[in-house]
């Protein structure tokens, strides 16, 4: 009896350290799909035990949920199809993606450019008097354009929330439209990273993601082969 469980260990102890070191992303689909958890509370998801009849994820609240393993499996070696096939029936059931977005790159060359002129364009604009004479930015910038300080200083009011209002649109449709889509943990680190990238730079972090996307493609495409 005990070598029987000392045999059921080694398998199991390899899939859970499996799914946990690899496949985390799945995990946190399984608690969406199947227990209906959100996606900010299935962050950071673990499996905690899995026998024939059931896994045991805990989310990241640490939360305990139970799933049944329908119908249970025979034997160990058919753990790994039935976990994919969990996980496709949750992809197609989130209308996710089957590609997951797992890292973050940071802009390069030129792109570094935009995020720092609207960040410097934010910091100008954030009060009309920064155009006004007694201010840094008019003492040792402005001093020498009075015409382009006044009209800076008319338009302050109505730039600044234009402004924030266009970078908030296109870091909520980078949420919407590619992370929710490729299974980004809402309010996780890595989302964060992409949203505060897409508000200051807009469209050099959509092709950014799109090219993790796209070589990821390419990669599973080779294993195929």
């Amino acid at each position: 009896m005990a070598e029987a469980r000392s045999k059921d260990a080694g398998p199991k102890e390899r899939i859970i350290q499996h799914m946990n070191k690899d496949h985390q992303d799945s995990l946190i689909r399984y608690l969406e799909h199947y227990c209906h958890v959100s996606s900010y509370y299935a962050r950071n998801a673990h499996l905690e035990d899995i026998t024939f009849d059931s896994m045991t994820i805990i989310s990241g609240r640490s939360c305990r949920y139970i799933i049944p393993l329908d119908p249970p499996l025979p034997s160990w070696s058919e753990a790994r199809p039935r976990v994919v096939a969990m996980d496709l029936e949750s992809i197609e059931g989130l209308k996710r993606s089957n590609i997951t977005v797992k890292k973050y790159k940071r802009p390069k060359g030129l792109w570094i450019v935009v995020p720092c002129l609207v960040a410097g364009t934010l910091v100008a604009f954030s009060k009309r008097s920064n155009f006004e004479p007694g201010s840094l930015l008019y003492d040792y910038l402005l001093k020498s354009v009075p015409d382009f300080a006044k009209f800076c200083h008319t338009i302050q009011p109505y730039l600044l929330p234009g402004v924030i209002m266009i970078h908030t649109t296109e870091a909520a449709h980078l949420a919407s439209s590619r992370l929710d889509k490729h299974s980004v943990p809402r309010f996780s680190s890595l989302w964060w990273k992409w949203v505060i990238s897409a508000f200051f730079e807009g469209v050099g972090a959509f092709r950014r993601l799109d090219r993790i996307v796209a070589d990821e493609e390419d990669r599973k495409a080779k294993v195929k082969h």
